[in-house]
């Protein structure tokens, strides 16, 4: 039975995508595709990512055109960094194999 008096609440779920890259947005917060995982400088990275080398008029990511957030530029230094650190460590490994007698 239904109480007459039961208050529902106010949910609405508003879903756009962009026409140009299908980015989208729940509730107007930029959620990544595939992960659903958001965050404060979502827009911002995406811009940085995509907008703002590919996006033209079709583009509704309202951070188009700023600097900031993370680019493919910091993305491949990122890279290089862990490869590098990787790298040292190995070595370093390889070294005290060396030491210790060990044949590699």
């Amino acid at each position: 039975m239904t109480d007459p008096d039961r208050q529902f609440s106010d949910l609405k779920l508003e879903r756009k995508e962009c026409e140009k890259c299908g980015a989208t947005w729940v509730n107007g917060q930029h959620v990544w595709r595939g992960t659903g995982g958001s965050s404060d400088s979502s827009e911002l990275d995406l811009a940085g990512l995509v907008c703002n080398k590919l996006g033209d008029d079709q583009c509704i990511n309202p951070q188009k055109g700023k600097d900031g957030g993370q680019t493919w530029e910091y993305r491949m230094g990122f890279i290089d960094g862990v490869m590098k650190e990787k790298r040292e460590a190995m070595e370093k490994m390889r070294d005290l194999g060396d030491e210790m007698g060990f044949e590699f």
